[in-house]
């Protein structure tokens, strides 16, 4: 009796709306609410006319150099946004003028463990549940400090001046240290995903001759299994995130090795000079993703950025100066709206994936605290996190924070999910909230009476909202397409903008982002400040920068953001980036892109024949394809694969004799060869086939079409499927055969 129950989550939403502590409530009462609630109703409908939405110039054409083409620039900046402010041309002088603008204030944040153990299941399989405290900072100017000590630390401990420094951690306060560190004796740092398998992690470390490696303890056990194809490594210093039994390093004593505390320590007390980079100096060697490499994997599982490999060599490192760096970051401060030392940012995705690093460096320069957790701990519910423990959002109550799509698709399933089970007037209340928001979101009559927005939000949607710690008022997603219902659930259900980021390692993640004001789905916003998006007809693939309604072309990106090139590959720096007559250096995406008349960009297809599903993982469709064609049955095949689902299709054209020759010993009987391709036994029995083709090709089970579709016409020349080498035109017989793959993914 007299408990206050309002915080229970397992409570009804009307439970909660009768108990709650929300003003409005306690002064009206439940009664007075409905009330409030039809009056919000009607009065909008009257006003609607009030509400139109206007549209605005997001982006101007742009005269520039280099291949003929359509550019555009960002509206709001007659010239590219070069650097933050003046004076901070690189990483290092960055951070150094940050540390002085803000130093009392909170920079580095990571939560203390309080201890861990390990829960056994049923079947015996062990799960390591973590009981963690709250976050324990470092201020900026002690933050900085202690990236000074690493520096001479570094030097001290025998680290030449000319050589390269590895990190090989999960994201944490250290990774940023040991990077700062090393830019403030213009180290190039090169980044390697901690979940990295040992062949391409070899690869990685000999090929940019890594002399230091800087671990955390999870990595350092992979060691000594390595350490004799390490040909380069003289010293190992390792973050004592864990014990670090005496038989690892004993295994390693021909290489120096110390503790990040020791080196730290050794840099206090022996101070080193800095010896400070220029701009255009190579800050970062970040090993990205391709065709012919290993790309980033999020999985639905564990929603962490993995490595799956594609063939058995690792894709180019691409070389990103200083310049580069702090060019998108100058540009990302001008979209996100008073950014400063106000904001709290959630850091989880890897620090070796240029997302993350391009999006911590704006919160340094802004000023921001930046708060470290990892997606296993993030809520309260999360695998790692201790039953009765608070998850990192909890814990750290973020204002800003990125994502990848994976994730937010999963916390809207959530949510949907518990709205149904709670079902009756809980859920009828929830779609009525959730209808009227999204009109008011989309500019439909429904309007946008502020009043009843409130009221909704204040009754249906914080509840939801506390999922993320209830103070997130932006939201950055990349590193996939993002589903517009997604999108639309973020708007509504956590009252956030989401912004969708286009950029790739190779243009320092800069080259478009939605504005924060911009409600639209399904496109990734006007050119950043820092640079200029071109399209350049594609003749061959049937987009050009003429057609109508809207101009269509390879993306084409120049400025300040575009790196240097391939690590030891100049032959395929030479093919993808380009020097124009005035000194403007282009990267050539690959990516099919249109400009909407706001000048906002929007990706619609992929020159080369590589596609991210949803949850990130990469089909190379040329691949699939390729294997697929020993199959018997087929003639001719057209992998499909759409990015906002997580499995790929196919339209196949059996070979006749084949097909019929089947149906005749399996008793199938048929008026035609229309009808046989219609027949579900003859579907199963080349679905099978194919099936079988991609298991012996070693294909992963995404690769292999989920659904197929027989088409009973040859694909010739003639027809205008295929060219005259027999090469698949897709887009034409994506357009010809749009209503087949549709019904393949309902």
């Amino acid at each position: 009796m007299g408990e206050n129950t309002g915080d229970n989550p397992n409570m009804s939403i009307l439970q909660r709306i009768a108990t709650s502590d929300v003003p409005l409530v306690k002064e009206y009462g439940l009664p007075g609410i409905i009330g409030a609630i039809l009056l919000a109703v009607v009065i909008p409908i009257m006003l609607s006319s009030i509400f139109n939405k206007k549209g605005k110039k997001r982006a101007v054409q742009a005269d520039v150099g280099g291949e003929a083409g359509l550019a555009m620039r960002n509206s709001r900046f007659s010239m590219l946004v070069e650097v933050p402010w003046e004076g901070a041309t690189t990483m290092a002088a960055l951070f150094e003028m940050a540390s002085k603008k803000y130093p009392r204030h909170r920079c580095l944040g990571t939560r203390k463990l309080i201890n861990r153990e390990f829960v056994e299941s049923p079947d015996g399989r062990k799960f390591e549940k973590l009981h963690l405290g709250e976050y324990e900072w470092d201020t900026y100017a002690e933050a900085f400090s202690r990236a000074c000590n690493f520096a001479s630390g570094l030097i001290k401990l025998g680290h030449q001046r000319d050589s390269r420094a590895a990190i090989f951690a999960d994201t944490r306060t250290e990774w940023i240290i040991a990077a700062q560190g090393c830019f403030r004796q213009n180290l190039t740092v090169v980044t390697i995903y901690a979940s990295l398998g040992e062949d391409a992690l070899v690869h990685s470390l000999n090929e940019t001759q890594v002399s230091t490696l800087i671990c955390d303890s999870k990595q350092l056990k992979k060691l000594p299994a390595i350490s004799s194809k390490l040909q380069s490594v003289k010293h190992v210093i390792y973050i004592e995130d864990e014990p670090v039994e005496a038989e690892v390093l004993n295994q390693m004593k021909h290489w120096t090795t110390f503790s990040f505390g020791e080196v730290e320590e050794l840099g206090k007390t022996s101070h080193t000079d800095a010896r400070l980079p220029s701009s255009t100096d190579t800050a970062v060697i970040m090993y990205t993703s391709g065709s012919t490499g290993l790309p980033k994997v999020y999985t639905h599982d564990e929603p962490t950025i993995l490595l799956l490999s594609l063939n058995k060599s690792l894709s180019d490192g691409v070389m990103i100066t200083h310049g580069n760096m702090v060019a998108t970051t100058a540009a990302v401060m001008t979209i996100i709206p008073k950014l400063g030392t106000g904001d709290v940012y959630l850091a989880y995705l890897p620090l070796a994936h240029v997302f993350e690093l391009a999006a911590e460096t704006v919160m340094l320069a802004s000023g921001a605290a930046i708060g470290y957790g990892s997606a296993l701990t993030m809520t309260d519910t999360s695998n790692k996190i201790k039953k009765g423990t608070k998850g990192d959002v909890s814990a750290l109550k973020p204002t800003l924070m990125i994502s990848v799509p994976a994730i937010l698709d999963r916390i809207r399933d959530a949510v949907f999910k518990k709205v149904g089970e709670k079902g009756g007037l809980t859920k009828k209340l929830f779609d009525i909230a959730y209808k009227r928001n999204l009109g008011a979101i989309e500019g439909s009559w429904f309007g946008s009476w502020a009043p009843e927005r409130m009221i909704w939000d204040n009754l249906i949607f914080k509840p939801i909202r506390s999922m993320l710690g209830g103070r997130i008022r932006f939201v950055l997603c990349g590193g996939a397409p993002l589903s517009s219902d997604t999108q639309r659930f973020m708007n509504i259900c956590l009252g956030v903008p989401v912004g969708q980021g286009y950029g790739l390692t190779e243009t320092c993640a800069g080259a478009a982002f939605s504005e924060w004001d911009d409600t639209s789905v399904g496109r990734v916003g006007p050119p950043l400040p820092c640079c200029y998006v071109k399209l350049v007809s594609w003749e061959e693939g049937g987009y050009k920068i003429s057609d109508s309604p809207m101009p269509r072309g390879e993306v084409v990106v120049g400025g300040y953001s575009i790196t240097k090139g391939y690590f030891n590959n100049e032959a395929k720096t030479n093919e993808v980036y380009k020097v124009d007559e005035r000194g403007m250096r282009w990267f050539y995406t690959g990516d099919i892109g249109q400009f909407h008349p706001d000048g906002c960009l929007e990706i619609i297809d992929r020159k080369k024949d590589i596609v991210k599903l949803q949850h990130g993982e990469y089909v190379s469709l040329g691949k699939v394809e390729s294997a697929l064609t020993t199959s018997n049955y087929v003639d001719s095949i057209m992998v499909y694969a759409d990015p906002f689902h997580n499995y790929c299709v196919a339209l196949v054209v059996p070979a006749h004799q084949a097909l019929e020759q089947w149906a005749q010993n399996s008793g199938i009987n048929y008026k035609n060869f229309d009808e046989l391709c219609h027949n579900d036994q003859a579907i199963k029995e080349v679905q099978q086939s194919l099936s079988k083709a991609a298991k012996a090709a070693r294909l992963e089970k995404f690769e292999i079409p989920a659904k197929i579709v027989l088409l009973p016409e040859p694909w010739t020349p003639e027809s205008g499927l295929v060219t005259a080498a027999l090469k698949l035109k897709r887009e034409q017989i994506k357009t010809k055969f749009k209503d087949d793959l549709g019904k393949l993914y309902h």
